[in-house]
């Protein structure tokens, strides 16, 4: 996906201000940035789900507004931090909406998607509660139930606004190790909306840091965050460390 110059915003305030940057194919690509820099605007933009004022996205280089919803859904799935369902849907049931890009009015099931279906249940670790009602999951079983649906629906591109949100730290990392997992062992491309500096280091191929609609910068994780760049974007010292069993930097914020 690239990215020219783009405008967003509502009449006089401004989100997104003459923003370019590419989305790699195969890559997990993560945008950090302080609340309300616009990275789940950006993440909108490019999910289709918005227009920009000025200024153009495309995907393999047909232009966003020219591709229907439903093209669009066979091509790119999304996961929001919150989403909603109704509490006596199972798990399974859930999953098979995932299947509806590809369907009538009636979600007719045939042997690709059960196949599919069954595969984004196991891969997601959820095959063993498909019988479950939503209402009766954890925080973390809820958005691997949300992945699942998104991965039923066969895309290339896979994006995650703010996944780990409301999770303790074991299921944040279940998330995240699942989102490293479906890109090296399937090819998926990953686009996510994080908070923890860490774990967008560790977890990412490409970064993205934002502040007030722009972007401060874009290129390798391991050469994302230094010391004047945290002050510069959050306003925050900190001293960074390299992590050997990890093989990656990590932040230790400075507290006087």
């Amino acid at each position: 996906m690239e990215v020219k110059q783009i405008d967003f915003g509502y009449g006089s305030t401004v989100l997104i201000e003459k923003l370019s940057t590419n989305i790699q194919r195969g890559k997990i690509t993560t945008i950090i940035g302080p609340n309300g820099s616009g990275k789940s605007t950006l993440l909108s933009l490019l999910a289709n789900q918005m227009r920009p004022k000025s200024g153009d996205i495309t995907m393999d280089g047909k232009n966003l507004c020219t591709i229907s919803s439903k093209e669009m859904a066979k091509k790119l799935a999304i996961v929001y931090q919150q989403n909603q369902a109704p509490n006596d849907l199972t798990v399974e049931r859930l999953v098979e909406y995932g299947r509806s890009p590809y369907q009538g009015l009636f979600l007719a099931k045939d042997d690709e998607g059960e196949a599919i279906i069954h595969w984004a249940l196991e891969i997601t670790n959820l095959s063993h509660i498909s019988d479950k009602r939503i209402s009766e999951l954890s925080g973390g079983e809820r958005q691997r139930a949300w992945i699942a649906m998104a991965l039923a629906q066969k895309t290339d591109i896979l994006f995650l606004d703010e996944p780990t949100t409301y999770l303790d730290i074991f299921y944040q990392l279940e998330i995240l190790r699942l989102a490293k997992k479906l890109n090296a062992e399937y090819g998926i491309t990953i686009v996510m909306v994080l908070h923890d500096i860490n774990q967008a280091i560790q977890f990412s191929d490409h970064i993205i840091i934002m502040k007030k609609g722009k972007i401060i910068y874009d290129g390798q994780a391991q050469n994302a965050i230094t010391e004047q760049r945290l002050q510069e974007v959050y306003g925050i010292y900190a001293s960074i460390h390299w992590c050997e069993y990890n093989k990656t930097n990590y932040i230790v914020p400075i507290v006087s």
